[in-house]
């Protein structure tokens, strides 16, 4: 069994916990995901079985989620799971006036990680820091977030704002909520957070846990092969003695001009479109040739 599972993690589960749970579930060693999603979070969890993990690279790394922000609370991990810090009402806040604040947080924007956040400062986890009570600020760094949408505004005391994110990898929106709140001086922090789209993979698609081990107990189970979930990289199909030397790692002579001279990663496949790995053009003095990146089909060499 080799591919991809496109998981709808349950909330009150890390992403370490799914994938141990996923391990014994399809009774495989070899099992990875594609992106951390915080324990209080839910939706699209990729993640990769076998000999796929060594793929999880070569997936896109968009993002997508809809999250609730929670006005006029602040809290130690940024989240509804952390101690309350101060609190302030938000009854005069406006949708109108939140909305121009809303857009200084598209297009690249610097950011600082939560302190309660898996970053890694001098190899230590900040989570893992901050519950020692050590405070350590994760550096400032750039991310991407393409657009941010209103869904629904919700006034009061406390108020609460829906909104649609697509991003970047290693966007954290806890920050948005965290930041947003900050430009209002009112507070805020992140109440729920789903993630619709993770690596290519899209929420109404996705298997919980549950219906993974019915599908497995059913004999119906089929993970998602890599040759569709890297549908998105320019693809280059061998032909039957190509496909040999491939899969001996060998480099090919290539005449043909790629789609896109400028690809640097290709889906390398045979004429039955079966996935033979991961491969890159490379260019001598003399020819110009298709090198092995990664060799997924050894057993085909024969």
């Amino acid at each position: 069994m080799q591919g991809f599972l496109n998981l709808n993690k349950p909330a009150g589960l890390t992403s370490h916990d799914c994938v141990a749970r996923v391990r014994r579930l399809v009774r495989l060693k070899r099992v990875g995901h594609g992106g951390t999603l915080d324990p209080a979070a839910t939706g699209v969890l990729p993640i990769a079985l076998g000999q796929a993990t060594r793929l999880l690279q070569y997936l896109p790394q968009d993002k997508a989620y809809r999250a609730t922000i929670q006005l006029g609370v602040r809290t130690t991990t940024d989240d509804l799971e952390g101690d309350v810090i101060a609190t302030q009402s938000t009854t005069e806040l406006t949708l109108e006036s939140i909305l121009p604040l809303l857009q200084q947080f598209e297009g690249k924007i610097q950011q600082v990680p939560p302190s309660y956040s898996a970053i890694q400062v001098k190899g230590k986890r900040l989570y893992d820091l901050a519950r020692a009570g050590e405070a350590v600020e994760a550096p400032e760094r750039t991310v991407d977030v393409y657009k941010i949408d209103v869904l629904e505004w919700r006034p009061g005391e406390f108020a609460q704002i829906d909104v649609a994110i697509a991003c970047g990898s290693g966007t954290y929106i806890r920050a948005i909520a965290r930041d947003l709140g900050a430009l209002l001086n009112t507070g805020g922090t992140l109440a729920s957070l789903i993630r619709t789209q993770s690596c290519g993979f899209h929420l109404p698609d996705s298997l919980t846990l549950e219906e993974l081990e019915t599908q497995l107990q059913q004999e119906t189970f089929q993970p998602i092969p890599p040759a569709i979930a890297l549908s998105h990289l320019a693809t280059v199909t061998l032909q039957p003695e190509e496909t040999r030397r491939w899969c001996l790692g060998q480099r090919l002579p290539w005449q043909d001009s790629p789609t896109d001279t400028s690809t640097t990663t290709l889906r390398v496949l045979d004429e039955q479109s079966n996935f033979l790995g991961i491969g890159e053009f490379i260019h001598t003095e003399t020819e110009r040739l298709l090198a092995p990146r990664m060799v997924f089909a050894s057993a085909q060499a024969k």
